[in-house]
């Protein structure tokens, strides 16, 4: 049946607006690149058209006050188009707050609050919209609130100067990182995972640890870290991993909640292991001053004490139940599949691996453009140029997962459509950030948490820790992460924390709590995958990533761990991390060469708590008590044996 003329002519737009933002990033990269109050603003308008052109208030094209409404979204964007392009030497040469506000500034404010909002609506939800709102009438209404929430309140010039005619509000670092690196990491991230990347490393992961013990599980630990690496999303990562690990699971004898939890907590975890991490990542660099290497070399201890921890959890649980690999039967189809990839998803791949690790080379290339401190967006263009040539050797040695280019054209406009998604919550949240900074909202709530945590530093973190997860229930991660930013990084700097551990604090609470409930899409992603209750498997993934509530809280009081210190220091800060969560896992499981009677399990986790706490003498209590009780475990468990020899 052909498309509808009016669904033709939206897509014919689609593509050809999706061209012309890629033609202007590209200009980005090959040229000395714009300034920013002409760059930002022209990748908010492509990005918001891109949104409107691919999510219509009507897909079907059948009722005419919501094609109107869209083509007058449309229209304004393009006033906004036409502001950007014809006042370029005034917006960039202009001094904020001493230059001169026009008419038309403020029309165009206007213009850019209602396109974002309603784009926000549609794509984000009510919660986030509703937000928006809030401190949009807080700016306005501030006189009418008690006692040190009031606020004199503003005028139109000056909320305009704000938000729209400066580089701190929806204009401000998020929005710009959007511009500068995001964009092309997640073009990369969509190449490379459909272009055979991700079924590469999918491969792998199953080839080293679908043996022995708990096979698919460990393998859906190691895939969902090698994947989140590249795509840094949790659902995403759910969805493309976990259509296969998730069935090999149950297959092996995880109940479906167990392997839907395992799925979930260890593609959440892909957001904080380096070398791509999430979104907040590239973010936290901008804001910080400071190398995206830096973030990413001190993220590398912790995500891998929170991988480890999740592997000893499934392998402990696959040896108390005796959940062999040889049980599985790869040569059978899968249950599910994903529909959001073009990956090979049906069934594991039986080609062989090495012949295929030239697929590998992008990492190895973005990877050596980071540490050598090429910017981002040059890291992630070479990278994603990379990609496309080895999709030409595909054609020799890979025929299966070559691309033509009709199918790269459409990745290509798949990324975008991703990227225009990550942008958006860049610029809503921009708003919020301008209107707390000029209200001085911030700082009043820096005060009331130094009130209430008396200026006691474990307090104030556990309030901050409350607060970003539920900013991270109720947002996307980039969004809670640039909120509680604004809202809780400088009562944590204040008491005396790194800016880097303050920020990273933050970043971690706010990712993992899309692992738990209520509000849990990578836990009910995961789920509905392995046809399991929501609920139960939300809180059994919050078990199995029980590590990353205390991790935070370590590398806050003793930043070794994120490659700060001696050698030394941060040998013996790994070593007791490492050997702490190892003992927690050995609690949670109830397994160590036999199952643990709960006395056991609760001094397990006792003295792993206590080396976890990063304070000397409870590390040596920890570490003294789990080693005797490992060593009394194991004479117990060599008596049995001669005792049943003999």
């Amino acid at each position: 049946m052909p498309k509808k003329p009016e669904l033709h002519v939206r897509t014919l737009a689609l593509y050809a607006v999706s061209l012309l933002f890629l033609l202007f990033q590209l200009y980005q990269v090959l040229f000395t690149g714009m300034h920013p109050m002409i760059s930002t603003p022209l990748h908010l308008v492509f990005s918001l058209a891109v949104i409107f052109l691919d999510a219509p208030l009507d897909k079907q094209g059948k009722t005419l006050w919501k094609k109107l409404l869209d083509i007058l979204l449309l229209v304004l964007l393009a006033i906004d188009l036409f502001y950007i392009l014809s006042q370029t030497d005034r917006l960039t040469s202009r001094i904020q707050y001493l230059s001169p506000v026009t008419a038309f500034d403020m029309v165009i404010c206007v213009i850019v609050l209602i396109t974002v909002l309603e784009a926000t609506r549609r794509k984000l939800g009510l919660f986030l919209f509703g937000f928006i709102l809030f401190f949009i009438a807080y700016a306005w209404l501030g006189e009418y609130f008690p006692g040190i929430f009031r606020y004199s309140g503003t005028d139109f010039r000056y909320f305009t100067e704000c938000l729209t005619m400066g580089t701190g509000g929806i204009y401000g670092s998020p929005l710009y990182t959007s511009v500068n690196s995001l964009f092309y990491f997640v073009i990369f991230g969509v190449l490379f995972a459909d272009c055979g990347g991700g079924q590469l490393l999918i491969d792998i992961a199953m080839r080293v640890a679908n043996k022995g013990y708990g096979g698919p599980a460990k393998a859906a630990v190691i895939s969902s870290g090698l994947m989140g690496m590249i795509s840094g999303s949790a659902s995403a990562n759910v969805v493309t991993t976990g259509s296969i690990t998730i069935p090999l699971m149950k297959r092996t004898g995880y109940l479906p909640h167990e392997a839907g939890a395992v799925e979930a907590a260890a593609s959440t975890g892909g957001q904080i292991m380096p070398p791509i991490m999430g979104v907040g990542a590239f973010m936290m660099a901008e804001l910080l001053g400071i190398s995206y290497f830096s973030i990413a070399k001190a993220a590398i201890i912790p995500a891998f004490a929170y991988f480890f921890s999740i592997f000893c959890i499934v392998g402990g649980i696959a040896r108390k139940r005796n959940l062999r690999s040889s049980q599985v039967d790869l040569s059978q189809p899968l249950e599910y599949s994903s529909e959001g990839s073009d990956m090979e998803t049906d069934a594991i791949s039986s080609k062989p691996i090495l012949v295929r690790l030239y697929l590998l080379i992008p990492i190895v290339v973005l990877v050596y453009y980071i540490c050598t401190g090429a910017s981002l967006m040059r890291a992630g263009t070479r990278a994603s140029i990379m990609v496309i040539l080895c999709n030409l050797l595909n054609y020799r040695f890979n025929r299966s997962s070559y691309l033509g280019a009709k199918k790269i054209c459409r990745l290509l406009l798949k990324g975008i459509k991703q990227a225009a998604d990550i942008a958006l919550p860049t610029a809503a949240c921009g708003i919020v950030i301008g209107l707390v900074v000029q209200s001085g909202l911030a700082t009043k709530i820096a005060r009331l948490i130094s009130v209430l945590g008396a200026d006691n530093l474990l307090i104030a973190l556990i309030i901050t820790m409350i607060g970003c997860m539920i900013l991270g229930m109720a947002l996307p991660a980039a969004a809670a992460y640039l909120i509680a930013n604004i809202l809780f990084a400088s009562v944590l700097t204040g008491l005396g924390i790194s800016p880097l551990s303050a920020n990273l604090f933050i970043f971690y609470f706010g990712i993992f709590a899309q692992i738990t409930p209520p509000v849990c899409i990578a836990s009910y992603t995961a789920a509905g995958i392995a046809e399991a209750n929501m609920w139960k498997t939300g809180w059994t993934a919050v078990s199995y990533a029980a590590v990353a509530l205390f991790v935070p809280y370590i590398f806050v009081y003793s930043p070794s761990i994120l490659f700060v210190g001696s050698a030394l220091e941060i040998v013996y800060g790994t070593f007791i991390l490492l050997y702490g969560v190892w003992i927690l896992a050995i609690a949670r499981t109830g397994y160590l060469l036999g199952n643990l009677k709960m006395w056991e399990r609760i001094v397990f986790g006792a003295s792993a708590i206590a080396m976890i706490i990063p304070e000397p003498i409870t590390d040596y209590i920890g570490l003294g008590v789990g080693t005797v009780m490992l060593a009394l475990i194991y004479f117990r468990t060599r008596w049995k044996v001669k005792t049943l020899d003999t």
